[in-house]
């Protein structure tokens, strides 16, 4: 009997590969790298990866336990994805079983074979020989047609800041340049990045719609496990050739891929938050480094690190500054000053006045306010008791129509208490106001409106995002309001107002990041006004911003629609004061019953390796210091030199491994929390 010793992988935190036997018929071939197999793992069974294939090991060979089983019926993950895979274990610093393992779809990852047999077949009977008509595409104003033959004429890594204003067809470039591509290769694959779910139904429905003959794939977390195991495995096999997907997609095999596309590519949301802390951005620019094909990203408001690499001549700026649709403008910004037009039910006389103005008309608009729920705190006059969550340092929000009072961190419910349970006041008031109190103030203002609220709580059930936004481009919504989920992608053709509620909360934030964010988020929600253009006896397009500082800066440029103004000077600060992308940092978080023992393991950490150019700043409480019942504290580490940092990281990690604490500890490279 002949006998392979193979190198496997394991979703473990263990930094190790550990060596498995396989025997198997004479004549029949061994595994090969990039192949699953099923192994026994202490009294498991589980599913690992095939890195290597070798004669010997320093184990005798009788103490090796043997494979189970191998996924022949599945082709094995190419090198580069091994490389892909590896890349990312080693920037940011984890195990490659835990990274390569979990980029699979979980039906690939459990131990029968039930799941991936009947993808196969199913994938199998997929007909791609249809014949429908494409969509006829729209003609391209030039500086369009130029990005897209820009794009399409990339025959190496190529990367692109695609920088075009809200409405300026960034969607159009990326179908047509795809199409050039993938006319020109028989095989290419296309994989088109966004950064929230609720995006990928627009956009797969334009796709489709163009591209009717072709086999598109769709990845993200909102797809039923067998749903996402075939688009997966059609993308693997390369039947797919158009891949959409969110952040998870970047991880997928695509053994024949061409052209990535990055759109709204400064969005936090890319950064994966629990586990693998990586960025699909980034491992992005470094897919298509690796297979040296172009990659766009695209934005109206690009990141800071992107505008600086753009502005160092690293990437390639193309820039898109008018609007596509015929006539159509940016909006009119104007900023409303709460000092002097106090509100009423949150909304200004003047914002008020607008709503009324687009409804006798038979327009749409938007009121934007970043916060759920019914109210942040409730709270009793009397004696001063707020709603605090009793597990976080947070507050309890009030959710009028569930009858709830809840946690948005550890998800914690109570009902709404009769009584003030301190002193026994019945009269509790709400104070602050979410989209849920938003909604019920414009209902008594405007009865006969016809009023839709997207928000996470809203739309919890699955396809009622997708359902709700679909009425709003019916036209059977006359006002929306929405918190993020609405910023940013959707094209509503009839909306001419959006109303900004509460923005000053980001203008005082301890995050450095917050200015970009909020500067981002107030351009890409303006951006959804007046995107059709002004029909003939209609409103043109306005965007209100409810304000206490309408001196600040930052709404000055957010008027004059400057982000070249705004990215640049804000650089030059971050410049000034040591900040990315000017070097670069790593997070190390610890979480423990007790706050001093997260405190104590990182004064140790800080302690226990000294390095030239590595600045390590103090252990501090996180700002939400405690989390379902756990107090959290993290220590910074910056460094001027990325290859300076990695190298102290790996040998750190060695050294904090290694170090005995009751805490639980994670580190973040490149964090974008702090």
């Amino acid at each position: 009997m002949e006998h392979s010793i193979l190198q496997v992988v394991l979703d473990t935190p263990l930094a190790t590969c550990f060596d498995y036997r396989w025997t198997g018929e004479a004549g029949a071939p061994a595994p090969c790298a990039g192949q699953l197999v099923l192994v026994p793992f202490g009294r498991r069974e589980v599913i690992g990866l095939v890195l290597a294939v070798r004669e010997k090991t320093d184990v005798p060979i009788d103490k090796l336990k043997d494979v189970i089983a191998v996924r022949t019926q599945l082709a094995p993950l190419s090198p580069a994805w091994l490389e892909l895979c590896a890349f990312a274990a080693d920037y940011y610093q984890r195990p490659l079983g835990e990274v390569a393992i979990p980029g699979l779809p979980k039906n690939l990852r459990i131990p029968k074979t039930v799941a991936l047999d009947r993808a196969l077949k199913k994938l199998a009977r997929v007909d791609n020989a249809r014949d429908a008509t494409p969509d006829q595409p729209p003609l391209l104003n030039a500086a369009q047609q130029h990005a897209a033959n820009v794009i399409a004429d990339a025959r190496q890594f190529t990367p692109i800041l695609l920088y075009g204003v809200t409405g300026s067809g960034k969607t159009e470039v990326y179908l047509q340049a795809a199409a050039q591509i993938l006319a020109r290769q028989g095989d290419a694959q296309v994989l088109v990045l966004v950064p929230e779910i609720n995006l990928t139904p627009q956009l797969e429905n334009n796709v489709r719609a163009r591209f009717p003959n072709l086999h598109v794939a769709t990845l993200h977390s909102g797809l039923a496990e067998g749903e996402r195991m075939t688009h997966w495995l059609a993308a693997h096999l390369g039947r797919a050739r158009i891949i959409l997907g969110t952040r998870l997609a970047i991880l997928a095999s695509l053994p024949h891929l061409k052209l990535i596309i990055v759109d709204e590519e400064h969005d936090p949301s890319y950064k994966q938050q629990e586990g693998l802390r990586y960025s699909a951005r980034d491992l992005a620019v470094w897919r298509a480094r690796q297979l040296g094909i172009p990659i766009v990203l695209g934005s109206a408001t690009p990141s800071l690190e992107t505008w600086h690499h753009a502005q160092s001549g690293r990437y390639r700026r193309l820039e898109l500054r008018e609007r596509a649709s015929k006539d159509a403008v940016l909006p009119k910004v104007r900023l409303i000053d709460m000092e002097r037009d106090k509100p009423a039910e949150g909304m200004t006389s003047t914002l008020v006045a607008a709503l009324k103005l687009r409804l006798e008309r038979g327009e749409q608009s938007l009121l934007f306010l970043n916060r759920r729920g019914y109210a942040p705190v409730l709270a009793c006059d009397a004696c001063g008791w707020i709603s605090n969550c009793p597990r976080c340092t947070a507050f309890m929000v009030l959710h009028k129509p569930e009858h709830r009072l809840r946690c948005h961190h550890c998800s914690l419910e109570q009902r709404i208490p009769r009584h003030c349970p301190t002193c026994g006041n019945v009269d509790l008031q709400p104070l602050g106001r979410g989209t849920q109190r938003v909604e019920e103030g414009l209902q008594n203002v405007f009865p006969q409106a016809r009023i839709t609220r997207i928000d996470a709580d809203s739309t919890r059930r699955k396809g009622s995002a997708q359902a709700a936004f679909d009425s709003v481009h019916r036209g059977e919504v006359d006002i929306l309001i929405g918190t993020q989920m609405v910023a940013k992608g959707h094209d509503f053709r009839n909306l001419t107002l959006v109303g900004i509620l509460n923005p000053d909360t980001a203008l005082f934030s301890h995050d450095y990041r917050a200015s970009e964010r909020l500067f981002a988020q107030l351009m890409q929600v303006s951006g959804r006004a007046g995107r059709a253009g002004q029909k003939e006896g209609g409103s043109a397009s306005e965007v209100l911003i409810q304000t206490r500082y309408p001196q600040h800066p930052l709404y000055g440029a957010v008027m004059a629609h400057d982000y070249d103004r705004f990215a640049s000077g804000l650089l030059e600060e971050r410049q000034q004061a040591g900040l990315p992308p000017f070097l670069y940092q790593a997070l190390l978080r610890a979480e423990a019953k007790e706050l001093d023992t997260a405190l104590d393991f990182l004064k140790l950490a800080a302690e226990c390796l000294q390095h030239p150019g590595i600045v390590i700043n103090d252990p501090i409480p996180m700002t939400m210091t405690r989390v379902a019942n756990v107090d959290r504290a993290q220590l910074l580490v910056e460094c001027a030199s990325r290859p300076a940092l990695q190298a102290f990281l790996k040998e750190w990690l060695a050294l904090l491994r290694a170090t005995k604490t009751r805490a639980k500890w994670t580190l973040e490279v490149d964090p974008v929390d702090i």
